[in-house]
């Protein structure tokens, strides 16, 4: 009997594992995860879970599910080592598995700053970090976010829910301007400030001391007190492994657009893969849940012969305080914008285009918006400005009427 090996303890394991089952695989379906825990989602850490510690919602795998599928799961276990010779996997008790084909799915780890540690500094990246820090997190509890991303927003926004004064710190002039530009970045800042969160830009974090039962925050503008600090200021992939078994790493594994590795049988999704997007003609490694679940299908569907292509736009989402944020695609520096509706207003949607063809779309509480922006990326079908900027205009009916 065929064995296939899933690496790492979280969604990409999880969706290949039903992929398989779903799609007829008979064979062994190991999952081996370094974590304690059963395979679960990260998404709700900085959100559900670290405002009321419902598990409910991150069990990916439940034992019911992988009993009845005769699905093993393995946790605590690191794996050392893929062979390049036969596709062992060799594991930290030195034992080994054979296996038919492995999936990587190791993921990434919070950037850490040098100097940014201690007690009372968090990195949210696991469970009991998420526990650790809804146990701080008490009204009134002074909180100093590092980092202006999606993460810091979702952090923050959880944290004013459980009473606590939220200073997010942020290094560039404008939060999340790397990730969807200056003016959409200040317009989702101003989504924190109403609700009461002290916004710093230009500022970098230099260090944590303390001073007695003081925490003191060092930045570039002077000194801050603080009870809890969050850094939130990127992830770095878990490359480890792809490393010691030969595999090419280039900013993550490198991975062709069915996520094959350089290696014969070996693929890699999710966080800690470069993939080469056909539709971008370059590589690019995503940090979001819905990348991660279906480049892990398609992987999935390649491990068992079906030679299918990864190629749809990427999307993700990000709720927080009482607002939905949702992306599409990829802009480029050259593309031009086309807003729908107003940047001050609560609910806009933002459009990028290279001529006359959407290449990404940014939204606060327009989902809709966003699916109508999936479906222009994916067709290559011309659109005016005017069509796109007229909040009077369904979008829906537009995009039928130009298909």
């Amino acid at each position: 009997m065929s064995r296939f090996v899933l690496v790492g303890g979280g969604q990409v394991a999880a969706v290949a594992a039903r992929t398989l089952r779903r799609r007829g695989y008979d064979g062994e379906i190991v999952v081996i995860g370094e974590e304690p825990h059963r395979p679960y989602q990260r998404p709700p850490l900085s959100k559900e879970y670290l405002a009321a510690g419902d598990e409910s919602a991150l069990d990916l795998l439940p034992e019911e599910w992988t009993d009845t599928q005769d699905v093993e799961v393995r946790v605590g276990t690191r794996v050392l080592k893929v062979s390049a010779a036969d596709g062992a996997v060799l594991l930290d008790d030195g034992s080994s598995l054979a296996a038919d084909a492995v999936l990587l799915g190791t993921g990434a780890r919070a950037r850490r700053i040098p100097g940014i540690d201690g007690p009372g500094v968090f990195h949210l990246r696991g469970r009991e970090e998420a526990d650790a820090l809804r146990a701080a997190l008490t009204p009134g509890t002074r909180v100093v976010m590092v980092g202006g991303g999606f993460i810091g927003g979702e952090v923050a926004s959880t944290a004013v829910g459980r009473g606590a004064e939220v200073t997010v710190l942020e290094a560039g002039p404008v939060p999340l301007a790397m990730a969807i530009g200056p003016r959409l970045g200040a317009a989702c800042a101003r989504l924190q400030q109403a609700a009461g969160v002290d916004v710093r830009v230009d500022t970098a974090v230099t260090g944590v001391r303390r001073e007695g039962e003081r925490m003191v925050v060092s930045t570039t503008k002077g000194d801050l007190e603080a009870d809890v600090v969050v850094v939130g200021v990127g992830a770095v992939p878990n490359v480890e492994l792809a490393v010691d078994s030969g595999l090419d790493v280039d900013s993550g594994v490198v991975v062709d657009e069915r996520c094959r590795t350089s290696l014969d049988r070996v693929y890699a999704a999710g966080d800690v893969a470069s993939h080469s997007h056909p539709g971008l003609g370059r590589r690019v490694r995503v940090e979001h849940f819905d990348n991660a679940s279906r480049q892990a299908a398609v992987a999935a569907r390649n491990m068992l012969g079906e030679e299918v292509v990864y190629d749809e736009p990427h999307w993700f989402w990000s709720d927080q305080f009482g607002h939905n944020l949702q992306h599409v695609g990829h802009a480029a520096p050259t593309d031009r914008m086309v807003v729908r509706g107003d940047l001050d207003d609560d609910v806009w949607t933002a459009f990028f285009l290279a001529g006359d063809r959407v290449t990404a779309a940014f939204a606060v509480d327009a989902g809709e918006d966003i699916a109508v922006a999936r479906e222009l990326i994916t067709s290559g079908i011309a659109v005016a400005d005017e069509v796109l900027a007229d909040r009077s205009a369904d979008l829906f009916e537009a995009l039928e009427e130009l298909a």
